[in-house]
């Protein structure tokens, strides 16, 4: 129903939980594990769980999701964490924006289901960085936990962070670029497993903030 599309789960040590992760992926399409230099049995996991592996050394989010889709088959991809924290229910409704012209990019909206999946600080800091980006004109009120779009699109954009910068960039440069962007809300819950390298901790979401914060002067 939804055309040809790939799901690319960028990873680093989530060996934990990437088990429950892909259970909860919508059936039939492909997956493509980025294992970002895991020191864990990331790349093991994901194999006995049936996905395709490629492995990036180079550690950074933004380096592991362009390996994906240089890596990537199919004309639509969509990227989103392999944590399981992500509603991976959304993704059909977000492919069907895509696939049939509505939009050229389809990114989820954080809703959590308590106050402790998304501690206060991540919560702020991506609250300020979605404000900047609507008053810029990009429609969004989160910074695109997950997106579908064409991957020769995605690569078009020709987007550089390698790092925690890297949504925020694609988010800009696809504004610029004139892509009518769709928004939905997507269930927000605990990890499966394992920490976040991001929001777990106020160092991460300050390093966060950091590669972020370039990208907006």
């Amino acid at each position: 129903m939804y055309g040809s599309l790939e799901i690319i789960l960028p990873c680093l040590d989530e060996a934990e939980a990437l088990p429950a992760a892909l259970a909860g992926l919508p059936d039939g399409w492909p997956v493509l594990v980025v294992d970002n230099g895991s020191t864990d049995a990331t790349g093991d996991v994901a194999r006995a769980c049936g996905a395709r592996v490629v492995v990036e050394p180079h550690r950074g989010y933004g380096a592991a999701v362009h390996a994906g889709l240089l890596a990537a088959r199919a004309d639509v991809v969509a990227v989103l964490d392999g944590d399981g924290s992500l509603d991976a229910g959304v993704l059909p409704a977000m492919a069907d924006a895509v696939h049939s012209g509505r939009a050229d990019l389809a990114v989820g909206r954080r809703v959590p289901d308590s106050a402790s999946v998304w501690p206060w600080h991540a919560r702020a800091g991506n609250a300020a960085i979605a404000a900047v980006l609507r008053h810029r004109g990009v429609p969004v009120h989160d910074i695109a936990p997950v997106r579908v779009a064409h991957r020769q699109g995605l690569l078009d954009l020709q987007i550089t962070d390698r790092a925690f910068g890297y949504p925020l960039e694609m988010l800009l440069r696809a504004g610029a670029a004139g892509w009518r962007i769709e928004e939905m809300p997507v269930p927000y819950r605990a990890r499966a497993g394992g920490r976040s390298k991001v929001s777990g901790s106020v160092r991460g979401s300050l390093r966060a903030a950091r590669d972020m914060a370039g990208l907006l002067r």
